[in-house]
């Protein structure tokens, strides 16, 4: 399984700008990196995109997380299976949706409508790291907390919601890893102009595999290796607790 990303590897350390033939090592391709605009900026559209769409998740999907835990209300068991499905449909089925969405409404396309579409998948993600980590809480603590004079809001804020922390921090660090590798539902939602990483990466593969792209694609598979491990690091960590 992990073969071609050894080759990938590899390969971008290659002197020879055509990846067949192997001529030498050489670290240009990654000094290149640093001084290609186009690649730059679509670096920092997907940053754009993945701090704005997993701020706005986190918030939601703990709400999300906590008022199906803690509530009872008509139609819960409906909302939990429509809140969980960008879980399992496929991400070109949310993408088509989404433009129909967008097009129906004459919503023109730019960097906030891949933000939008992002949020959708963001929020369940997280929302269901939050309620696993809720299913190991002691309710009982938010209820002493009511009884000895605490608000609600209180309660949320000042018991609940620092046992939640850690989950949240995991569910974010996932959901920030989706959202950065995320090609489909971003390239049929991003207007022109507004590429992230992965489209842009996808786009200069048309005229063939380089040694830049190779430097660019291990960069990328590194950082999420490294944000997805520390995620599941720390939501393992907490639940052994």
């Amino acid at each position: 399984m992990y073969l071609p990303i050894l080759v990938l590897g590899f390969y971008s350390f290659n002197q020879s700008p055509y990846s067949a033939t192997w001529q030498g090592f050489t670290l240009s391709w990654y000094y290149k990196l640093f001084s290609d605009e186009r690649l730059l900026s679509a670096l920092k559209n997907s940053l754009i995109v993945a701090f704005c769409a997993v701020g706005v998740s986190a918030v939601l999907g703990t709400l999300m997380a906590v008022g199906l835990a803690r509530y009872q209300f008509l139609g819960k068991n409906l909302y939990r299976g429509i809140s969980y499905l960008p879980l399992i449909i496929p991400d070109i089925a949310i993408a088509v949706a989404t433009l129909v969405f967008l097009a129906a409404f004459a919503i023109p396309l730019s960097l906030w409508t891949v933000i939008a579409a992002h949020i959708v998948f963001c929020l369940a993600y997280i929302a269901i790291v939050v309620s696993s980590r809720l299913t190991n809480l002691d309710p009982h603590l938010e209820e002493a907390a009511l009884d000895l004079g605490a608000t609600p809001t209180q309660a949320f804020l000042k018991v609940l919601l620092p046992q939640l922390t850690p989950g949240i921090i995991a569910g974010c660090l996932l959901a920030f890893v989706l959202s950065l590798d995320d090609f489909l539902i971003a390239s049929f939602t991003s207007g022109s102009g507004y590429n992230t990483l992965p489209v842009e990466i996808f786009s200069r593969m048309r005229i063939g595999v380089k040694p830049d792209i190779n430097a660019v694609s291990v960069i990328l598979i590194t950082v999420s290796a490294i944000i997805a491990f520390l995620g599941e690091s720390i939501r393992t960590f907490e639940h052994k607790k």
